[in-house]
C-alpha cells in the first residue's frame, strides 16, 4: 500500500511539472505567435490605450478599419474584434480587459443576434480567452458561469487548449499582414456573391445575456466611456423588426444604436462583399468612412480632443 501511494504521489508530481513547464512553453509561444487572435489577446494584456474600441465578433474584426476612423475622429481607435466570439460573453470578458487599464472615451459595440438569443452552447468561445485567465477577476467571472474556471485554476496548460494549433503555426506563419491596429482585410472573391437572402428570425431571447448586455453598458457608464451600439452591413435583407430586442435596448439604455443592415446599405455593391456576413476590404474602407461620420454626429463631436 505504501509503494502505491508512493507511485501515486510521484505521478502526481510527474503530471503537476509536466503542466507547469507545458504552460510555460505555451505562454512563451502565446507572446510570440503571429496567428489572428495572440497579438490581440496580447495587446489587452498589456493595456489598451486607445481613445475609441471597437468590440465584436468577425464582422468587427474585418468591417472597421483603424486607420480611417482615427483620420476622421482625430482620436486613437483600436480594433478589439475577435472572430468567433460570437455573443456578448466574450465581448464582456473583452471590455474587462481593456477598462482595467484605460477608460477609452468611446466604445463601440458590434452586436448580432446571437448577443441576446438562446444558443445550445453559449460559453463555447470564451476559451480563447483562457490565456488571460487569472488577471482580471470581473473576466474571469464568466468563466465560472462557463463551469471552466476550476479547470484553468489547476491546469496552466490547459488555458491554451483552445487556440494551441493556431498559436504555434503563428511561430512560422505570419497572419497579421496587413494588419492596422487590430484590423486584418479580407481578400475580395473572384465572383460576387448572388441575389441576398432573407434573414432568419431573432429566436428566443436569453435574459441572462440581456441581463450581461445590462452590466456591459453599466461598466462603460461607470468608466466614463460612451456606449454606441452598431450593425454594419451584411448581404443579406433584414426585416424591420430583426434587431428590436438590440434596439429596444439601445433606447431604454439611452444609447445610440447605428444600424447599416436593416436599411439595406451595400445591397446595390455586392463586390464589396467577401461573403453573406462580411465585407471585403474594399467594403470595409467605404464603410468605415461613412461610419466615423455618423459616429462624429452620433457623439455630438465630443470624442474630438
Amino acid at each position: 500500500m505504501r509503494k502505491l501511494t508512493i507511485i501515486l504521489l510521484v505521478a502526481l508530481a510527474g503530471l503537476f511539472a509536466a503542466d507547469r513547464l507545458g504552460g510555460l512553453a505555451m505562454q512563451w509561444v502565446f507572446r510570440h505567435s503571429n496567428d489572428v487572435l495572440s497579438p490581440k489577446l496580447r495587446h489587452l494584456d498589456d493595456g489598451v490605450s486607445e481613445d475609441v474600441v471597437l468590440l465584436g465578433a468577425s464582422r468587427c474584426h474585418h468591417h472597421y478599419v483603424p486607420s480611417i476612423l482615427a483620420d476622421s475622429l482625430g482620436v486613437s481607435v483600436y480594433n478589439a474584434g475577435v472572430g468567433g466570439a460570437d455573443n456578448i460573453y466574450s465581448h464582456y470578458i473583452v471590455l474587462c480587459h481593456v477598462l482595467a487599464s484605460h477608460a477609452p472615451k468611446v466604445v463601440c459595440l458590434e452586436v448580432m443576434p446571437t448577443d441576446v438569443n438562446v444558443q445550445p452552447e453559449p460559453f463555447m468561445v470564451t476559451s480563447f480567452f483562457a490565456p488571460l485567465y487569472g488577471k482580471n477577476a470581473a473576466a474571469d467571472s464568466i468563466f465560472r458561469l462557463a463551469g471552466t474556471h476550476w479547470r484553468y485554476r489547476v491546469s496552466h496548460l490547459y488555458r491554451y487548449n483552445a487556440k494551441a494549433s493556431s498559436m504555434l503555426w503563428g511561430l512560422v506563419l505570419n497572419r497579421q499582414g496587413g494588419s492596422d491596429q487590430g484590423y486584418i482585410p479580407l481578400e475580395r472573391p473572384s465572383t460576387t456573391p448572388g441575389a441576398p437572402t432573407s434573414e432568419p428570425p431573432i429566436g428566443e431571447v436569453d435574459s441572462q445575456k440581456l441581463d450581461f448586455l445590462k452590466r456591459f453598458a453599466n461598466l462603460c457608464q461607470r468608466h466614463g466611456a460612451r456606449l454606441v451600439l452598431t450593425v454594419s452591413p451584411k448581404y443579406t435583407l433584414a426585416g424591420d423588426g430583426h434587431y428590436e430586442v438590440l434596439r429596444q435596448f439601445a433606447t431604454d439604455n439611452g444609447l445610440p444604436f447605428l444600424d447599416y443592415h436593416t436599411p439595406g446599405l451595400y445591397l446595390d455593391h455586392p463586390e464589396y462583399f467577401k461573403d453573406a456576413s462580411h465585407l471585403c476590404d474594399e467594403g470595409a474602407r467605404a464603410f468605415s468612412s461613412l461610419f466615423a461620420h455618423d459616429l462624429k454626429e452620433a457623439m455630438g463631436n465630443c470624442i474630438l480632443p
